[in-house]
């Protein structure tokens, strides 16, 4: 019995098709119902033959598919002209209602059956969605777990190569330790996001803490988001380290943010740096930096000041992902 009303379950949440001969067991059923319901409104109604069966056809046809539907849509018809709860016998009004009952049907069914191949169709989507997604997760982690490999290899191999220069290994030793933390926070955030300040210190760790000042409050971001600052944050501290503020010994840099309702404000800073006399084309990071908070109705504006780059970047925070 359990394995029955489990298998009625799965079929009828669509999950897999029944057998004909449950299909068939539920048709009766509701024909059953169905005649059980126009002998109660026989006591009120006599001439109520077919109404009844509707929603019989509906229901079965939902269930057990188009062949189903037709046959419970046959029988009921002739249940509808053969059985009497009345005086009353079959004439030509009764033929021409049961023309009529066919014709609901046939829509009715039409209509079911119609629905029932776009949930299929979604079902088959999701499920491909799905294993696809599976699929980028195992996909990243490997890739994950290689880079962190490969930069566990380059760190001994440095270790080994300076051994005997301990001043220029303790200046490498912290920038390539946050490098991976800064890679293991990433792959955190993408589930569960984190703070923007814990995220900031992150990328701009390895170039060391003297170098920056952060200013706001206490932030949590969504995972989206999250990554999404990230990848950004990372971008402009690459630049800050090749041409900007920390290219240079009195370099400095300044984030600060702030939140109004759920706008998020930010500004990044760069001070005592090179000058910038030329802009070379915009590249995939400055694309990346203009167009990346689109997908949260913000915007990013990067203007290059005789003290250094100044960006501002604006967005809304997802309430929920």
């Amino acid at each position: 019995m359990g394995k029955l009303i489990d298998e009625f379950r799965k079929s009828w949440q669509g999950v897999a098709p029944p057998t004909l001969g449950l299909s068939i067991a539920f048709a009766v059923a509701c024909l059953l119902v169905a005649t059980l319901a126009r002998w109660g409104l026989a006591h009120v109604r006599p001439d109520v033959y077919f109404t009844p069966y509707f929603p019989a056809v509906f229901f079965a046809t939902a269930f057990g598919g188009l062949r189903i539907g037709v046959a419970t849509a046959l029988v009921g018809g002739v249940l509808g002209v053969v059985l009497n709860f009345g005086d009353a016998f079959a004439d030509r009004a009764r033929f021409a209602l049961l023309a009529l009952y066919w014709g609901v049907s046939a829509l009715t069914i039409w209509g079911v059956e119609h629905y029932r191949s776009l949930l299929i169709e979604q079902r088959r989507i999701s499920k491909r969605l799905i294993e696809e997604e599976d699929y980028r997760k195992l996909l990243v982690d490997e890739l994950q777990h290689r880079l962190k490999n490969k930069l566990s290899t380059v760190h001994a191999v440095l270790h080994q190569v300076l051994h005997d220069q301990p001043q220029i290994w303790a200046r490498i030793d912290p920038r390539l330790r946050s490098l991976a933390a800064t890679d293991d926070l990433i792959s955190r955030i993408d589930r569960a996001g984190c703070d923007i300040r814990d995220l900031l210190i992150s990328e701009l760790g390895p170039y060391g803490h003297v170098r920056f000042t952060l200013n706001g409050d206490r932030l949590f971001l969504p995972p989206k988001l999250a990554v999404t600052l990230s990848l950004m944050f990372h971008e402009l501290a690459t630049n800050a380290g090749k041409y900007g503020a920390f290219s240079a010994p009195r370099g400095l840099l300044q984030v600060s943010w702030t939140v109004s309702d759920d706008r998020l404000s930010i500004t990044w800073d760069e001070t005592e740096g090179p000058s910038i006399d030329n802009v070379s084309e915009a590249g995939f990071g400055t694309q990346l930096l203009k167009s990346a908070l689109s997908a949260f109705d913000g915007k990013s504006e990067i203007s290059y000041l005789k003290t250094g780059l100044h960006c501002t970047m604006q967005c809304r925070i997802p309430r929920s992902e």
